[in-house]
């Protein structure tokens, strides 16, 4: 199978990326499922219900949201009606939706796309990431009931990431990070035949502080002082992410790369 997971969408910057762009892209590289992670496609901060069409409709087969997952209040409804939107797994039990889904790509080969959230340097004490993570891989064994597995590790520490990859490693297709908004560049395939990327950076403006407009984050660092709100940045977005072959027989990575499409960071295709 051919995949692609893109980081973090950013904005109306992100989403224009996304709708202009992922189209042409899933025809041109011959995908056969597209998870976009987008919990900062609305202004910055959540995702409603209308942005996430607009991602489904331009040919996300699935969207992962983080610890903004539920910052605009219309998605504590969607999600409950659009099957192909998930909110971390670990997240409190009380909270709406699911945190991983066996899904059906094009070919009617079945994807199981997972999403966690990290706890170290995060605002808030989530459970354990790794054994609810583990659960959810011992009911789908990768190569029998999921013919790929996709992780998405939402957190902020690069080794709690890297820990999180080399866990799944041999059980997952893919175990890339988010929320940190800017790419690594240790895209790998693991000794069991999972590929990893610690973090898969932010489909977004890169003239910019993490996706938002530098003066007030610079403000805050120079000074300590806020003067006013965060607005996501504007300007020509690069598509930021990993493309991951699979083999067929075994849902394990023969081939893992990096994606940067249009903006300041572009590059080659895979």
């Amino acid at each position: 199978m051919r995949l692609l997971f893109l980081g973090d969408v950013m904005g109306r910057a992100g989403r224009r990326a996304i709708i202009e762009n992922l189209p042409r892209i899933r025809a041109e590289w011959a995908l056969d499922f597209v998870v976009v992670n987008a919990e900062n496609a609305t202004g910055g901060m959540g995702l409603n219900r209308s942005h996430a069409q607009l991602l489904l409709e331009a040919g996300a087969d699935c969207l992962t949201l983080g610890d903004h997952a539920f910052d605009q209040k219309d998605m504590l409804g969607a999600i409950e009606q659009e099957g192909r939107i998930l909110r971390p797994l670990n997240y409190a039990r009380s909270a709406p939706g699911v945190g991983a889904r066996l899904l059906s790509a094009h070919s009617g080969r079945k994807v199981l796309v997972v999403q966690a959230l990290g706890q170290v340097f995060m605002r808030r004490p989530f459970a354990d990431p790794f054994s609810a993570v583990e659960q959810v891989l011992n009911a789908h064994p990768l190569g029998s009931r999921a013919n790929a597995v996709i992780v998405d590790f939402h957190a902020e520490a690069t080794s709690e990431k890297m820990a999180m990859a080399h866990w799944c490693d041999g059980r997952a297709s893919l175990v890339v990070g988010t929320h940190t908004h800017v790419p690594t560049a240790d895209t790998r395939i693991l000794p069991g035949g999972t590929a990893a990327q610690t973090d898969a950076g932010m489909c977004g403006d890169y003239n910019s502080v993490i996706g938002m407009e530098k003066a007030e984050p610079m403000r805050r660092f120079i000074t300590g002082m806020q003067k006013e709100r965060f607005t996501p940045a504007k300007g020509e977005a690069t598509l930021s992410g990993v493309f991951v072959e699979t083999d067929d027989a075994t849902g394990r990575a023969v081939r893992a790369a990096p994606i940067r499409v249009g903006g300041v960071l572009a590059q080659g295709t895979p």
